[in-house]
């Protein structure tokens, strides 16, 4: 300040009345808008990746089970031969042999039932496990949309500060609503 009839105003003190007259400019509202965005975009982020991990989780689980299953078969069919050869030996053994081979062809005919049994369990736990892998993923899908939708949001937003076309600004608020639209519809999916 100096005597007198002059006020002197520096820098700093012209941009503080500035803003007390006017608001924030449209570079602070940017600044906030983003940081906003980047938040709620790591958010959706992290819930799309954790879908996929649990989603790939099922999935590996059907597999496995699958596997399992595929074993069980191959196990029904190595019974299924050795009950075809007891077949041929009782065919082909004498008259008192007969009845040890008839005891093996129904052990294995047994065995075989209760392998069956285990291998259709282990078919229905695969399928069971892959379709939960797919609802799983569902809406992981959606919250890729999203954050695809706050990427772009976040993109016009920096583009309006070097522009200052607030009509990109504008644009930039319809992507977001869309990006978090989106991000509700997976989350109550």
């Amino acid at each position: 300040m100096s005597g007198g009839e002059f006020h002197v105003h520096g820098a700093h003190e012209h941009e503080v009345e500035h803003h007390a007259q006017h608001g924030p400019g449209l570079g602070q509202s940017v600044a906030i808008f983003t940081a906003i965005l980047s938040t709620v975009g790591a958010i959706v982020s992290y819930q799309g990746g954790a879908t996929q991990n649990e989603a790939m989780l099922f999935k590996n689980e059907a597999v496995l089970k699958k596997a399992q299953a595929s074993d069980q078969w191959n196990f029904y069919q190595s019974k299924s031969n050795k009950g075809h050869l007891m077949e041929l030996a009782a065919d082909m053994a004498p008259a008192d042999k007969q009845a040890h081979y008839q005891k093996l062809i129904e052990k294995y005919e047994n065995d075989k039932k209760e392998i069956k049994l285990k291998a259709e369990a282990l078919e229905a736990e695969s399928a069971k496990a892959n379709e939960e892998s797919e609802h799983i993923m569902h809406p992981h899908h959606r919250l890729a949309q999203a954050m695809t939708l706050i990427q772009i949001s976040i993109a016009l937003a920096s583009i309006t500060v070097l522009t200052r076309k607030k009509w990109l600004f504008a644009l930039a608020a319809i992507a977001a609503s869309g990006g978090l639209v989106l991000w509700g519809a997976a989350l109550f999916a």
